[in-house]
């Protein structure tokens, strides 16, 4: 007998520690899915391709930090959850409903001729109940599957919030490297300034310029420290937008310098429209029009009478030392057939907003298409002219460079005023700033185009079209 007893306790550890084992097995193996499932939003291969280790640091730890990435998260959760309770209603339910009491009636009861007099006793019962709708018409099936596109739909949005954090961030990001760069220009440009300014007063206290000359210099003076300042507060609003999106108010950014960055080559110059399919809105809007269809034939289905299987399984007694006599055994089955006769309209108008419900999924689905196409085409222009604008100003640049060298050698043989020197480097230092601002908005330009396409690498498009050509 103890052997016995040994024998069966060490199978039920044996089977609890097998079970154990899965379920830890399934465990890990979900979260290994699910981080697999958050590195490919990230899309760590395309933000390599700026060649910043920094921001490649930062997108991880994006990820790891950022609120609102961890709501959208929690929201797809939510909605997994939603699915299983939905299929929980499909499956038979069963429970237990006792009834432990006294029965202390307050007065004589009659029944016909026969009259019970007043009485007390107790009664036990201990029934399992049963009970399961038929789902002829399969109407529960297609509540779980609207709510499978309701999943499919967050898990998008989800989606969509990695594309549109790591865009937004990589675009502050960027910005702030070229604000430090352009503070660092403005501080140079009011140097220079304030010497032509000191010299043109020289000039004036000599009496070789008017007053209005002097005037002109020091606005000019006042107007480059107002946009030094102006340069400071987006340096200050663009640091404090970072911190928030790595959740850390005092964190010290850590950023490349402007000269460091590099630009993104073979970005696709033409793109096929069948890239939108790829967008999470495009995917969102076919999903909510399947979401529609099966809502609508739910609504249909609520016209047809439902069917209800119930039991009862258990004991019924007034002594406890009966409770579990053959006497005292309680079952009981049935069908409940169940249909509405007259409700007011309700299904009706219920059936007529599904289907309105459904005509506005399609006019946003045919929406979302022209829109997706449109901002696709618009980022691909952007690209094309901020490159265009850069390799200008890169001229310019040039030409600018020449002149300076030309005019400080004439300057050295005695040729040409130092003001005009002064000048001249001034000007040098303002086209360098916008050949800064082009460039960084070209960088720009290209999150703006991978945002377009729904977080897509635009290498792998470039590539794709090459195969193409040469097939």
């Amino acid at each position: 007998m103890k052997l016995t007893k040994t024998l069966i306790i060490t199978i039920l550890l044996m089977f609890f520690s097998f079970t154990c084992t899965i379920t830890n097995a399934k465990s890990n193996t979900s979260k290994s899915n699910e981080n697999n499932k958050y590195i490919e939003y990230l899309n760590l291969s395309w933000w390599n391709e700026y060649n910043d280790s920094i921001l490649s640091q930062y997108i991880l730890e994006l990820f790891e930090k950022n609120q609102d990435l961890k709501i959208a998260a929690l929201k797809v959760k939510e909605g997994e959850k939603l699915v299983k309770l939905s299929f929980a209603n499909e499956l038979p339910q069963l429970s237990f409903n006792g009834d432990f009491g006294r029965i202390m009636p307050s007065s004589d009861q009659q029944f016909g001729n026969m009259v019970i007099p007043s009485f007390s006793q107790y009664q036990f019962q201990i029934p399992l109940t049963a009970s399961y709708e038929i789902d002829i018409w399969g109407s529960n099936r297609l509540k779980t599957k609207s709510l499978q596109k309701q999943l499919e739909i967050i898990k998008q949005e989800e989606r969509a919030s990695y594309i549109t954090l790591t865009s937004y961030f990589a675009t502050d990001y960027f910005n702030l490297i070229k604000t430090d760069k352009l503070i660092e220009l403005q501080k140079r440009i009011i140097e220079i300034q304030e010497i032509i300014t000191q010299k043109t007063k020289t000039k004036y206290s000599n009496g070789l310029c008017t007053i209005n000359e002097v005037l002109n210099e020091e606005k000019f003076l006042n107007l480059q420290k107002e946009a030094l300042n102006n340069l400071e507060h987006t340096q200050t609003i663009l640091i404090n937008q970072l911190r928030v999106f790595l959740s850390d108010n005092y964190k010290n950014l850590d950023r490349s310098s402007y000269e460091e960055l590099s630009l993104i080559s073979n970005i696709p110059t033409e793109i096929d429209s069948q890239i939108i399919s790829n967008r999470p809105d495009y995917i969102q809007a076919e999903e909510s029009i399947k979401q529609a269809g099966y809502n609508v034939k739910v609504a249909k289905r609520e016209f047809l009478p439902k069917f209800t299987i119930y039991g009862q399984l258990g004991f019924n007694a007034y002594e406890w030392g009966k409770l579990f006599n053959t006497s005292s055994q309680l079952a009981n089955a049935g069908i409940l057939p169940a249909i509405d006769l007259f409700s007011g309209g309700r299904k009706l108008a219920f059936l007529k907003l599904k289907k309105f419900e459904y005509d506005e999924a399609v006019t946003n689905y045919q929406k979302t298409i022209l829109t997706s196409i449109q901002e696709v085409n618009d980022s691909c222009a952007k690209v094309k002219t901020d490159y265009k604008n850069y390799e200008q100003s890169l001229e310019r640049v040039k030409l600018d460079n020449k002149k300076y060298e030309l005019l400080s050698y004439k300057n050295k043989i005695g040729a040409a005023a130092n003001l005009d020197v002064l000048y001249l480097e001034q000007q040098k230092l303002l086209t360098q700033c916008d050949e800064v601002s082009n460039k960084i908005n070209y960088l720009i330009s290209t999150i703006g185009l991978y945002k377009a396409i729904g977080g897509k690498n635009l290498h792998t498009i470039t590539q794709n079209n090459e195969q193409q050509e040469k097939l």
